[in-house]
């Protein structure tokens, strides 16, 4: 399948097909996009077009093509410390705070994981944090629409050249161990972490209340709407108090009235508002 090959009625009916199912907004000129993601499954599957394709995901047995779809969608890249200052801020200004303000268990969640770079390298700045002295801990949650990705995260073992991507050697031979040619996060790293597949459309209420939510560079890809019901509920979810981190290139300016901005070393934060007393 090329791009040229898209029928416009059949581009059209996928788009209404990947934003019912988990959300994502394609642009008008993205048949390149879907080419590279669904040529080889569709070859694969033996399945001519994209319409055809659209049919089949939408019957009553088309759950696993779906899901296969949805996958190929939705994966992205990432790597270890991504973008480093929200792992700072994590780090220098938000676990002082909570250990200050006398909470010795926090709840974080890292939504849209992919393969768990990112809630591993929350756990590794708590663990040189503890370091420092201080007991605090923390359950950390990462979600993700992928299965593939989330049972990735779950075996927590990584190519030489994915755990290389962001992570500096020292790191790397402090909190990883070598099995056969990977690396395998350590114990210390791991025992803190949980892994399960979630479409941020779906209810959040299984998920239970964060301190901390990290949803970073994911809702760039909604639509409006579907950004602000899942910011609402995202709010509802955390403690008065707590803090939502963001992409550096994603603006809460229209939840003022729930979030305070905190300009906090070299980034912005968003701190949820005490209720009024």
């Amino acid at each position: 399948m090329t791009s040229r090959a898209i029928a416009p009625e059949h581009y059209q009916a996928f788009r209404a097909f990947l934003e019912q199912s988990c959300g994502i907004v394609l642009g008008d000129n993205k048949q390149y996009l879907v080419s590279s993601r669904l040529g080889h499954l569709m070859e694969r599957e033996k399945i001519k077009d994209l319409g055809e394709l659209v049919f089949k995901v939408q019957q009553p047995g088309g759950q696993r093509l779906r899901g296969t779809v949805i996958e190929a969608m939705t994966t992205n890249e990432t790597q270890w410390f991504r973008d480093s200052y929200p792992f700072t801020i994590l780090q220098e200004t938000l676990l002082p705070e909570f250990h200050k303000r006398g909470v010795d268990k926090l709840r974080i969640w890292s939504a849209a994981c992919s393969s768990g770079q990112e809630p591993f390298s929350m756990s590794i700045a708590l663990e040189e944090f503890r370091a420092r002295g201080p007991r605090i801990e923390a359950e950390i949650v990462g979600t993700d629409i992928s299965p593939a990705m989330i049972a990735q995260a779950k075996e927590a073992k990584y190519s030489d050249s994915t755990v290389n991507r962001g992570l500096s050697p020292e790191r790397r031979d402090r909190y990883f161990q070598r099995s056969g040619a990977d690396w395998v996060v350590r114990p210390e790293i791991r025992r803190r972490t949980q892994f399960m597949v979630h479409n941020l459309l779906d209810s959040y209420a299984s998920l239970g209340r964060f301190d901390v939510v990290f949803c970073r560079n994911v809702l760039i890809y909604f639509s409006a709407e579907s950004r602000e019901n899942i910011l609402n509920r995202m709010i509802q979810q955390m403690r008065p108090g707590g803090y939502l981190i963001v992409g550096a290139s994603e603006s809460l300016a229209r939840h003022a009235g729930q979030l305070e901005m905190v300009r906090s070393q070299g980034g912005v934060i968003y701190r949820v508002r005490q209720p009024a007393r």
